[in-house]
């Protein structure tokens, strides 16, 4: 009987190694089988300064006592991606039906060539790689520099720091210019954002563009399909703290807010001076002010969600300003280009201020036939300090600007400009060369000598807008 008992048990103990031989040796199909990939990301933060190729890699883990088969492992770029992969020992841009044996796993290595003087590329070289098993679709994201910069990640500026134009600037998570802090930025700069990356002033930040060397602010994405898109990047936003900024010759385009300053100035200085500059396809808005302290001159605001927000009061005063906006392929322009308030809306009330507003000699217009009726929209309420003063400006309404004093303005009197072809997304502010239009020679005389272009204003009575008539 106990020698019986024992071919029974060693019967037994091959019946399960049997079993398990079969199991390991079959393929697990559930959608729910458990795979392991050690990445969802691989980046590649060498500042690349010749021709560079690096590899990393990542594993894909079997984590079943069943073999598992891989459907799919593609470069999503194929050949023409910057970068190349090797999966499981294979060079190649796609491979099929790869199997991982029970609780083992493969290797795929991942290598990026770059030439970082090709300006055409963007400054984040972008791919991905798919995983298809079981029904499932896993992605590990690819990403690289693709041209030489200064790459600023998550960076707090302190003391006084001036940036040259010898190389652009890449933002990546965010840059703040400390409460004490200023930041000078030469003529030629480039400055360009991440989709994350906002640009925070709680100190001081002074742009010194000129009309041959503007200072660019715009998103890391270079290439075609991203290049005109509005919200690549947040904006940037001038806080409580922030004092005695200027920014001349700048250029702020496809940001999410373009410029936002909040709070009253902390001195008798304007918050921001905004100096012959350009705010261009902001998602959201463009210039968005909240109760604080602001003068612009000789600049263009236009193609944005909402051109202009100026809420919950404060000083402000916009002279020889072209604030247009034309439905186009990103944007409907469904908002007033200019949008003036004395309230806001906190913790479920309505809260008021101060309000002193003074436009002057600027054009205010969007497409006609669309949706909105009014461009320039002034609302009150309560009983604050309230002086809103129009005087010698273009714009295009049904009603005219309630609340305000209104001081011989040009009402639904095209502006003639130059050149607008939605379509080819050409978009030129400028008044008809030779043209009558009614803004010409109709302002009134200010201390600005110089338009958008750095070129004269007539002697006597200028141009409306920021362009000057030649």
């Amino acid at each position: 009987m106990k020698k019986l008992n024992f071919l029974f048990c060693v019967a037994g103990s091959a019946f399960c190694l049997f079993a398990a031989s079969c199991k390991k040796d079959s393929f697990i199909s559930s959608a729910d089988a458990f795979l392991h990939i050690t990445t969802d990301t691989l980046k590649y933060d060498t500042v690349f300064t010749t021709t560079g190729s690096i590899t990393k890699f990542f594993k894909i883990i079997n984590e079943n006592n069943q073999k598992l088969r891989l459907d799919k492992v593609k470069l999503m770029g194929g050949a023409g991606s910057s970068f190349k992969i090797n999966v499981d020992g294979m060079a190649t841009n796609e491979t099929n039906n790869l199997v991982i044996e029970a609780n083992d796993s493969i290797y795929v290595f991942v290598s990026v060539t770059i030439n970082p003087n090709a300006t055409n590329l963007p400054f984040i070289v972008s791919d991905s790689i798919l995983v298809t098993y079981n029904g499932n679709n896993r992605f590990v994201q690819l990403q690289a520099y693709g041209q030489n910069a200064n790459f600023l990640s998550n960076r707090l500026i302190t003391g006084n720091v001036v940036w040259t134009n010898n190389l652009p600037y890449v933002i990546l998570g965010s840059i703040r210019i400390d409460t004490t802090a200023s930041l000078t930025i030469q003529p030629g700069c480039r400055i360009y954002s991440h989709a994350d990356a906002p640009f925070i002033v709680d100190g001081r930040l002074t742009v010194n563009g000129t009309k041959t060397a503007n200072v660019v602010f715009t998103g890391d994405r270079l290439d075609d399909v991203y290049k005109d898109l509005p919200a690549s990047w947040p904006g940037i936003y001038f806080r409580g703290s922030s004092k005695d900024n200027t920014m001349t010759f700048a250029v702020v385009k496809n940001a999410y807010q373009a410029i936002v300053v909040e709070k009253p100035s902390i001195n008798a200085n304007p918050k921001l001076v905004l100096h012959q500059s350009i705010v261009d396809n902001a998602y959201d808005v463009g210039i968005f002010c909240v109760n604080t302290n602001l003068l612009a001159d000789n600049s263009l605001i236009s193609n944005c969600g909402s051109n202009i927000i100026l809420s919950y009061g404060g000083n402000y005063n916009f002279t020889h300003c072209t604030v247009a906006a034309y439905s186009n392929n990103y944007m409907l322009h469904k908002n007033p280009v200019l949008n003036v308030s004395n309230f806001a809306f906190q913790n479920g009330a309505t809260v008021t201020a101060d309000l002193n507003a003074v436009f002057r000699n600027n054009i205010f217009w969007g497409d006609e036939g669309g949706i909105v009726n009014d461009e320039t929209v002034v609302n009150k309420q309560g009983a604050t300090t309230f002086n809103v003063l129009f005087e010698k400006n273009i714009y295009r309404v049904l009603n005219d600007p309630g609340n305000s004093t209104l001081t011989a303005n040009l009402k639904n009197q095209n502006p003639s400009f130059d050149s607008i072809d939605v379509g080819k997304r050409i978009f030129d502010f400028r008044v008809t060369k030779n043209s009558t239009a009614p803004g010409i020679n109709t302002g009134t005389a200010t201390g600005f000598l110089k338009d958008l272009d750095d070129k004269n204003r007539n002697v006597g009575l200028p141009d409306m807008g920021c362009y000057e008539n030649q």
